[in-house]
């Protein structure tokens, strides 16, 4: 880790505008944590109140383990020996974030932010493809963890994490430590729940893109206008006045997306398939034709038109590449340049991935296609590069929102010719019940709990012609089986059940 100076409790609270008369005392701050097991001597005790727990509740161990200091909601008091309170009117979530970014201070030069439904880990992907091949010193951080092929990579604790967007102090530590490596500029995905519960506040966020919007996450927000109003976070908080905008224009989001970087003065700059009267210039998608496992792109911007083969899967990826795209130009990566590096674009780990070919000559890929949305493209997708039958594996998580479950099953029922319901991530819930849900809206699916065995079972029932997709799980290298983490992954069970010879 990156050696800092000792912070005095008056500097570090500067970042969340309280005075120094509103304390007593002025310690010497070692570190921050919201979480009461992760106290050491010297530390800040954020007290935050989660969905299954209260900071609150744990002032008393922080203390114990060494908490010299301790931030609470104001209205809220506590009293211990020696120890410095801090009350605050923010959100304590929002303190947090910004007491480690002052913390951590040093960030790469240039940091871009990705949000939306759908392809957030691909664009954030294929965007550090097209620095690194253009010179540029860079990383990609999200859902795969941290991508950084120049450097060494410290953080066990974020390949263990399942955030998309990591905890506010340990992504702080990434940045200072890319930046104390020359990484310049760095791509990260930011997710609804981050964006919601503060993480990237504290960030300096240079562009934003924009995705699209669909149905996900419910379990979590009210409606899917505040899951769009915590995506607005990214361009009306996080990113400062004057920064740029990279907006899908073909997304129905666009307009409410686009009036908020118009008050914030955000420079726009928009891509999509089709010319939009409402806006000028862009980047446009002017022809998609598919090729062999891949994609031809006629690309136009400003009086320059090139046709480019890209290496990916899916019609869809083309949105992906083109986001990325305006990200880099954005960034300050020409048209040519970044253009340049297309046909060697490598896709992200899980994300419309081809494992391998079964010994009856079908196509077995894996997707981490989890919404409705996600699976609906994916199997329209992959549909274009089959001959012959296309085959499902899926399942939903537990704990998670259900309204989903039956719609992606009647979407699964429409795109695919075999299905095959399995478990996903069952986590504390009835994996049967998961699973009746599911198949309400597929009934002639056929029903095998186990994943393994619903992956092998279907891969034996291939002919040549035939495309397998293994969707839900993706990269992930575990099952949440109960409070249980289980070592597993479709890539392994794939790779193994091909190398075997079963299929």
């Amino acid at each position: 880790m990156v050696a800092r100076p000792v912070l005095r409790l008056t500097k570090l609270i500067k970042a969340i505008c309280l005075l120094p008369e509103d304390i007593v005392g002025d310690p010497d701050i070692l570190g921050i944590t919201q979480d009461s097991r992760k106290v050491k001597p010297g530390f800040l005790f954020v007290a935050i109140t989660g969905l299954r727990s209260d900071g609150a509740n744990y002032l008393q161990e922080a203390v114990r383990r060494g908490a010299l200091a301790i931030l609470i909601k104001a209205g809220e008091t506590c009293r211990f020996p020696g120890v410095t309170v801090v009350a605050t009117s923010r959100d304590p979530r929002h303190c947090y974030s910004l007491l480690a970014a002052q913390f951590y201070e040093a960030q790469p030069r240039s940091v871009v932010a990705v949000t939306g439904t759908n392809g957030k880990t691909s664009i954030v992907s294929f965007l550090r493809q097209i620095w690194s091949s253009n010179g540029i010193q860079a990383a990609s951080l999200g859902t795969l963890g941290l991508d950084a092929p120049t450097i060494k990579n410290n953080f066990g604790e974020l390949e263990r994490s399942t955030l998309t967007t990591p905890d506010p102090v340990l992504l702080h530590q990434i940045l200072e430590q890319l930046a104390s490596y020359g990484i310049e500029r760095v791509a990260i995905e930011a997710s609804s729940h981050g964006l919601d519960q503060y993480r990237l506040h504290g960030v300096r966020v240079t562009e934003a893109g924009f995705t699209n919007l669909s149905r996900d996450h419910m379990d979590y927000h009210d409606s899917m206008a505040s899951y769009l109003e915590a995506k607005l976070r990214l361009f009306n908080e996080v990113m400062a006045p004057g920064g740029v905008a990279v907006l899908n224009r073909d997304s129905g989001a666009f307009d409410d997306i686009a009036r908020v970087c118009e008050r914030r003065g955000h420079r726009i700059l928009h891509y999509g398939y089709s010319l939009n009267t409402k806006t000028d210039g862009g980047i446009n998608l002017l022809e998609l034709n598919l090729k062999g496992p891949g994609l031809v792109l006629t690309l136009g911007f400003e009086s320059k038109v090139q046709e480019v083969f890209v290496p990916l899967a899916g019609e869809f990826q083309a949105e992906n590449v083109l986001c990325s795209l305006g990200l880099a130009m954005a960034s300050g990566v020409s048209f040519e340049d970044a253009v340049s590096v297309l046909p060697s674009l490598v896709p992200a780990r899980g994300r419309m991935e081809l494992v391998g070919y079964s010994q009856s000559g079908a196509a077995i890929a894996i997707d981490y296609a989890h919404s409705p949305d996600a699976l609906k493209n994916a199997l329209s997708s992959f549909r274009k590069h089959c001959d012959g039958k296309l085959a499902l594996v899926f399942g939903c998580g537990g704990n998670r929102d259900q309204g989903k479950r039956e719609e992606m099953g009647r979407i699964a029922g429409d795109l695919a010719d075999f299905i095959v319901v399995t478990d996903d991530n069952p986590r504390t819930e009835n994996p049967a019940a998961i699973r009746r849900d599911v198949i309400k809206g597929c009934p002639k699916a056929l029903e095998i709990p186990d994943r393994k065995e619903a992956i092998t079972t279907a891969m034996g029932m291939l002919r040549d012609g035939d495309l397998l997709l293994v969707a839900g799980k993706g990269h992930e290298r575990y099952q949440i089986v109960g409070s249980k983490e289980l070592e597993y992954s479709d890539f392994d069970v794939v790779q193994r059940t091909i190398s075997d010879g079963i299929s």
